[in-house]
């Protein structure tokens, strides 16, 4: 009898420490609420995600920065976004209550990567013959060049048909010259009685006897 409730005691005794332990634990826990914002601009930063350090225990931000999940006093957390540097929190021992609020910014980190040259050509030699055999087309200042050109003018001269004002003139000076000259071969053969050159090889071919009548 005795033995038994001995053993009963110690039963009870091991559920009160359980429970004891178990409100030690539930007083621990700490609903943490908050947003996660840029430090230079103020805007919510979206996808974060919240990890506790050292556990298996976090979560992460919605599209506007928004998160909420049950941490405990002491724990670190860690913050990290693509594009910021990370951060982190400690949630302190002597909070009163289990809800608590944060708004945790965070710094944007400038990633520099190295310079890389991507060609479509395998080798360098390559590369040259291709870039030495490229046609590379005329700007606008030397397409104006090329229209400018004495050779390309004349050219386009040359091909150039006339114009209605260009036929006129043309045609009035036809007209012009025909009036001008008319009856000049006339005033030519006149003209030549008295040339002394036109005489000279009269009288030359008069020896000759190009002017006898030929049986």
């Amino acid at each position: 009898m005795f033995k038994a409730l001995r053993i009963f005691g110690l039963f009870f005794f091991c559920i009160l420490s359980l429970f004891d332990a178990r409100s030690q634990d539930n007083s621990d826990l700490i609903q943490l609420s908050g947003v996660t914002i840029s430090r230079d601009s103020l805007y919510p930063v979206p996808f974060t995600t919240v990890m506790v350090k050292n556990a298996n225990r976090g979560t992460t931000s919605d599209y506007y920065g928004y998160f909420s999940f049950v941490a405990k006093k002491g724990d670190t957390l860690i913050f990290t976004s693509v594009g910021y540097k990370a951060a982190e929190f400690i949630v302190e021992d002597s909070l009163v209550g289990n809800r608590y609020s944060l708004i945790q910014s965070l710094t944007r980190d400038t990633i520099e990567l190295e310079t890389v040259n991507i060609y479509p050509w395998p080798t360098p030699e390559q590369f040259k013959e291709a870039f030495l055999a490229l046609d590379i087309p005329d700007d606008d200042l030397e397409i104006a060049r090329k229209n400018l050109s004495a050779e390309f003018m004349e050219e386009r001269l040359e091909n150039m048909p006339m114009s209605a004002s260009m036929n006129f003139k043309w045609q009035t000076q036809q007209r012009t010259n025909a009036l001008y000259y008319a009856g000049q071969s006339r005033m030519n053969n006149l003209s030549n009685l008295l040339n002394p050159i036109a005489w000279a090889k009269f009288i030359e071919a008069w020896k000759n006897g190009d002017f006898k009548r030929k049986e």
